[in-house]
């Protein structure tokens, strides 16, 4: 452990574990903001779902102005900052490096606008390609296992194409995704060893490296703060017009306690109502709480009829359920209408709420 934990002769030398876990961070923070939405769409449809469904691109939205603000303020992204690492700008001309070899002025380490942009690029943008990445893999059918199965009816292949393209990009997807997972990894093993003073292999086209942030860069920051009193408004408009001029700074910057907190706080929730939790014990039924079904979305008037369906019956194909599968408005179809349906309109067959493939549940009866 103190061989990974060490940072060899530079005390602001980040190591790799300060570095795996400030992304570690940064990756439960979409699944967590998703996960207070959905709970929150469920009561609130009118006004979330089109959020919920959208969240991608929202969340991309969000984290763009959080990333900026804290590119800006701190020069560091949101979970550096948390971690107490900053962003540095390498020198990028040999004169520079030969004036910080001898002791003479070293470089200017604040970001520009130039490293701002490019950081913002694979702070946000990257995540953002990648989660679309996946979920259209997800919408052609790629990871679902089909030895689970049970419908043995032919799946008809599209032969235009567009269907070769669809399925030669789910045949290379995993495959290309596995590289860029194990190109990274070599990159935090070439960190580890000192051999690349990068853990990113982007860091370096973006111009800059990762630091810890130092006694000095602390009292910069304190003396930044320090301004003088302003003085005392002579209105309530002038006084409205001060707090809202404040208001994003003092949000952005909150959020530094606010996010950890509500991490913790869902993670702390998912425990609690896990099978192992203590909340199963409390329970006064043997087989533990009674969770009652989801209660059915109501039909749209242009989806299909479920009034004249016998029980046990599949709309789609008017024959009994094979391998019964859930949409996420409740209703119950078989597995193989269900992915057809899904993969052909992308959305739930009675009540038109857009759906996705990942979506579906599987009813074990």
């Amino acid at each position: 452990m103190e061989f990974f934990n060490d940072a060899g002769d530079d005390p602001l030398k980040p190591t790799l574990f300060e570095l795996v876990a400030q992304e570690q961070l940064r990756d439960l923070l979409q699944p967590a903001l998703k996960y207070v939405l959905s709970v929150f769409a469920q009561s609130y449809p009118r006004y979330l779902l089109r959020i919920v469904n959208k969240h991608e691109e929202f969340y991309a939205l969000l984290m763009f102005f959080v990333e900026r603000h804290y590119l800006r303020a701190h020069g560091a992204s949101f979970a550096e900052n948390f971690y107490g690492l900053k962003r540095r700008r390498v020198p990028l001309f040999k004169t520079e490096r030969a004036r910080s070899a001898v002791g003479g002025v070293f470089p200017e380490e604040k970001l520009r606008d130039r490293d701002i942009w490019r950081s913002l690029l694979f702070l946000v943008g990257l995540p953002y390609v990648r989660a679309k990445a996946q979920d259209y893999y997800e919408e052609l059918g790629g990871g679902l296992q089909t030895d689970l199965i049970e419908d043995t009816r032919p799946i008809p292949v599209d032969e235009t194409w567009k269907g070769r393209l669809k399925r030669a990009y789910k045949a290379a997807y995993p495959w290309l995704n596995t590289s860029f997972e194990v190109w990274l990894l070599v990159y935090n093993i070439a960190y580890l060893f000192e051999r690349t003073p990068y853990y990113r292999p982007w860091l370096s086209w973006v111009g800059v490296d990762l630091r810890r942030v130092s006694a000095e860069d602390l009292r910069a920051a304190q003396v930044a703060v320090r301004t003088p009193p302003a003085p005392k408004p002579r209105g309530v408009l002038e006084s409205l017009t001060r707090v809202l001029r404040r208001s994003p700074r003092l949000l952005l910057d909150s959020l530094k306690v606010l996010l950890p907190t509500a991490i913790f706080f869902i993670k702390f929730l998912e425990w609690w109502y896990s099978p192992s939790s203590p909340a199963r014990s409390l329970s006064t039924s043997p087989l533990g709480p009674v969770v009652p079904p989801p209660r059915l979305h109501p039909p749209h008037p242009q989806g299909i009829r479920v009034d004249d369906v016998e029980y046990g019956m599949c709309p789609l194909c008017r024959k009994q359920i094979a391998n019964a599968t859930a949409f996420p408005s409740g209703y119950v179809f078989c597995y193989r209408c269900a992915h057809d349906w899904v993969e052909k309109d992308g959305r739930c067959p009675v009540t038109l709420v857009r759906t996705r493939m990942w979506q579906l549940r599987k009813i074990l009866v």
